[in-house]
């Protein structure tokens, strides 16, 4: 026995029946992406890139970014240098060394952009070419414009 169905009536069939199954599949995606989330919980958000400052180093000599001849006293005509060890990961950043003299005048800042992944090192250094003042000295360094440490050394 054959059973007539009219063309009408297949074809809204056919348009039921699809769209069943795309509501079905739009359901289930909907429940499985949400199936970990407890009502009421909050979303944790998500973990920020950060960086930190780890050490900070001066020397007579640098390499590779890494101060070489650590030491806190300096002759006049020595460059001074300064390695900043930082750690973690951050897609921009901002490093600044800030040296004063004894009586807190800035002798000189300056600053470099970082976007580090992991274990990183930034070289600052000053110098003179009449030489510096005999006295004490101190290198501040900031990270993001917040305070990250300082070292002191001086020029004999």
């Amino acid at each position: 026995m054959h059973v007539y169905i009219p063309a009408r009536s297949a074809r809204a069939f056919t348009a039921v029946a699809l769209a069943v199954v795309a509501l079905s599949a739009c359901k289930k995606d909907a429940s499985e992406s949400a199936g970990d989330v407890t009502p009421g919980a909050a979303t944790p958000a998500p973990t920020a890139s950060t960086v930190g400052v780890a050490d900070i180093d001066v020397g007579r000599a640098i390499s590779d970014k890494r101060v070489s001849d650590k030491t806190d006293n300096f002759k006049g005509t020595d460059t001074v240098y300064t390695s900043v060890h930082t750690t973690g990961s951050a897609s921009a950043a901002t490093l600044m060394a800030r040296w004063t003299f004894e009586d807190g005048q800035v002798v000189e800042e300056s600053s470099q952009s970082i976007a580090p992944s992991g274990d990183a090192y930034t070289e600052f250094h000053i110098s003179k070419p009449g030489g510096l003042p005999k006295g004490k000295y101190k290198v501040e360094v900031f990270l993001d414009n917040k305070s990250a440490g300082t070292k002191d050394f001086a020029v004999k």
